[in-house]
């Protein structure tokens, strides 16, 4: 705990396995209270290895639900357990767990309420590997974000974010989107609600065990970013009733 916030760790896992254990050895158990493991259908032993870990609470899906799908599970297991600071943090390894501590402590002491890793700020993509196609797409669709949602983020595509029960109580998540584009329906409803959203520096790596999306994918990801920019502004201006806030 921090400053009597339950703090509770949600790993959305898909073919896991071999990263697994390195990632759950660098969670900070100092202030870390419960971690919640759900596993969308993996072909691979990434159960097995969760439960040799120790992990409690195990969830798994019995068919791909998909990544936003993924997350629905992990946040209503965390505030079934009472969680008042949940951090999603990818168990591939991609990013370090080392920066718990400093994203929990930021809304344990009433700074921000949602905090996101950012590989933007400083050197961290690049240097970690992220291809040169997915950098300049992030930098364009960030860029087109601030401008529609009239917000100043350094990036919205990081899998490393770290919520306030409040917040997750008070948008309507489960209505989102199963898929990748879960994070930023996600963030537009944070946003459209008033809340703000810090950011810390996040080193980042690239390897093969490392969950990426193939340029397809990330084209069709790219272009449901544009939609929910576009309705977040909409929304907003009072022309449309997007169900999603």
């Amino acid at each position: 705990m921090l400053n009597n916030k339950k703090i509770v760790v949600v790993l959305p896992a898909y073919n896991a396995a071999l990263t697994l254990e390195k990632t759950y050895h660098e969670i900070p158990f100092d202030i870390v209270d419960d971690v919640v493991l759900v596993d969308d259908a993996s072909k691979d032993e990434t159960v097995a290895v969760g439960n040799a870990l120790g992990i409690r609470h195990i969830i798994r899906h019995d068919n791909n639900k998909g990544y936003g799908g993924n997350q629905k599970s992990c946040y209503n297991k965390a505030l079934e357990l009472g969680a008042d600071i949940v951090i999603m943090l990818h168990p591939d390894y991609q990013y370090t767990p080392k920066l718990i501590t400093a994203m929990s402590s930021i809304i344990a002491n009433g700074v921000y309420p949602v905090v996101l890793g950012s590989r933007i700020l400083g050197k961290g993509a690049l240097k970690g590997g992220m291809p040169l196609y997915k950098y300049f797409f992030n930098r364009f669709l960030t860029l087109f974000q601030n401008l529609l949602m009239n917000e100043k983020l350094s990036e919205y595509h990081t899998g490393y974010r770290a919520f306030s029960a409040t917040v997750l109580n008070d948008i309507n998540y489960m209505v989102d989107n199963d898929d990748f584009i879960f994070d930023n329906e996600m963030l537009s409803q944070i946003f459209m609600k008033g809340y703000e959203i810090g950011e810390i520096t996040c080193p980042t790596k690239y390897f093969d065990e490392a969950s990426s999306i193939n340029f397809k994918r990330s084209a069709i990801y790219g272009l449901g970013v544009l939609r929910v920019s576009l309705q977040h502004r909409l929304h907003k201006a009072g022309l449309i009733r997007a169900k999603i806030y």
